[in-house]
């Protein structure tokens, strides 16, 4: 199974946040510039991750994101179904509608299981689990204006 991109992106921002020197805040631009995506889409990310309730965000010139109490409980199985937005793992659709073959199709209930089968291994990964002191330090050290919360 293959990750969309933006999936992809809130994974890299909430192990990111995870990895944050306790009490330190990272701004959406210097969330950006670690995980090496603009900062429109890092913007749209964190959005979406405070709506699910992972990130604790503070507006304002001395603002920025944290990971929340769920966030840090969160595994990422749970992440993944609320950002996946597919109904289905594979296109049933032709240019002119359903595929013929659509009805009582056993490849769609397999797929279906093999996705929650996927989901269902990530479940045991807790999210703040992820990042270990050699993958992240070097990220930090590149993001020296990290604010005390």
């Amino acid at each position: 199974m293959r990750l969309n991109a933006f999936s992809d992106l809130c994974l890299r921002v909430v192990m990111l946040l995870a990895a944050a020197p306790d009490g330190r805040v990272l701004t959406s631009r210097q969330v950006a510039e670690a995980v090496e995506i603009p900062y429109n889409h890092v913007s749209k990310a964190m959005i979406r991750l405070r709506e699910l309730g992972l990130v604790d965000v503070t507006r304002g010139r001395a603002g920025g994101a944290v990971l929340s109490g769920l966030g840090r409980t969160t595994t990422v199985g749970w992440l993944l179904r609320r950002l996946d937005t597919r109904p289905t793992v594979a296109d049933c659709s032709t240019p002119n509608g359903n595929c013929p073959l659509n009805r009582d199709c056993s490849l769609r209930s397999a797929l279906a299981r093999a996705r929650e089968a996927f989901y269902a291994e990530l479940d045991a990964v807790v999210i703040s689990s992820l990042p270990h002191e050699n993958q992240m330090a070097p990220v930090f050290v590149t993001l020296s204006t990290l604010r005390p919360v």
